[in-house]
């Protein structure tokens, strides 16, 4: 299967890799030439449990796709606020019956791509897989990860199927869903909990599990997420669930020393964040529908200061 990863960093990196390893034929499309120069002429670096090896791929910039054949499927790993420049770049490839699957992080990315890609060959998912990005051409994959996926459309039940069983041959450990917006919006709160406050403090999960009146901080923003996901989506939050999750994140013996990928971008790489599709989107919403969000407006407040500070905007 000609399978194009659209957004090839580290996560990206990652699915490609293991898709690869199992035989798949994958096609790296991203927009840093740096990075996608170095994989081009050295392969994409990955290191794993010790080891490094340099795992050649076919890799292009995006603004080099249109004479490409049509892709059986794309995985979607873009940053948020990329997507819809990357799905117009990704016209040529999309074919009447090309998989377009979102494994973004964030809210509120079905409706951009509907504008580009037929309803019946969208596919949302969420995945707890991590990885991080070294540097240009270069990935580092430690933990154990999961996908939960679902199409959009019913009638494409089977074509969902298919996938989750091409991502398990992969060791990728994929789940057919019957109500995948749930987990999205669960993940979404681990997120919005982990991701601002992370790239703020400049600390890693266990550093964060190590500050006072940690527990009192996760509760409440995981309230404000909640309290949207009802709103406008009616979805219910289990909250005890969801902040038990997030607090068995600070094991330093599991993930206990990941970055999240919103320090990777704002601390290590001085890059926009995507802030506005996970505590933002909460504020936006929040303001729409009437609902205080007063620790998500506050986050985005500070990650967008940051980035100032910092030069990014």
């Amino acid at each position: 299967m000609k399978i194009v990863i659209a957004g090839a960093g580290a996560m990206g990196g990652r699915f490609g890799y293991m898709l690869k390893q199992a035989g798949q034929q994958v096609i790296l499309v991203d927009s840093w030439k740096e990075h996608i120069d170095i994989i081009s002429q050295n392969g994409l670096t990955v290191e794993s449990d010790g080891k490094r090896e340099s795992v050649p791929f076919t890799a292009y910039h995006t603004k080099q796709i249109a004479h490409l054949e049509i892709a059986d499927t794309i995985i979607l790993f873009v940053k948020a606020m990329q997507l819809p420049e990357m799905l117009s770049d990704l016209q040529s490839i999309i074919g009447q019956n090309t998989r377009v699957i979102c494994l973004l992080n964030g809210l509120g990315h079905i409706d951009t791509i509907k504008k580009y890609v037929s309803h019946k060959n969208i596919f949302i998912g969420v995945t707890m897989w991590t990885a991080g990005l070294v540097s240009a051409g270069h990935i580092h994959l430690a933990g154990d990860g999961s996908i939960e996926l679902q199409n959009i459309t019913p009638s494409e039940n089977e074509s969902g199927q298919q996938l989750v069983d091409i991502f398990n041959e992969a060791g990728l450990k994929a789940r057919y869903s019957h109500d995948v917006l749930v987990s999205i919006w669960k993940k979404a709160c681990v997120n919005g909990v982990l991701n601002g406050i992370c790239a703020i403090l400049d600390c890693n999960l266990y550093q964060f599990g190590q500050i006072p009146s940690h527990h009192d901080f996760v509760a409440q923003v995981v309230s404000e997420f909640a309290a949207i996901a009802k709103s406008i989506d009616n979805v219910d939050i289990d909250q005890t669930a969801v902040i038990k999750l997030i607090e068995s994140t600070y094991d330093p013996e599991k993930q206990g020393m990941h970055y999240p990928s919103m320090h990777q971008d704002l601390v290590k790489n001085h890059r926009l964040t995507e802030v506005d599709y996970i505590n933002g989107y909460i504020a936006r919403k929040g303001k729409e529908q009437g609902i205080p969000v007063p620790y998500c407006e506050l986050i985005t407040l500070l990650v967008h200061g940051k980035e100032k500070v910092l030069g990014i905007i």
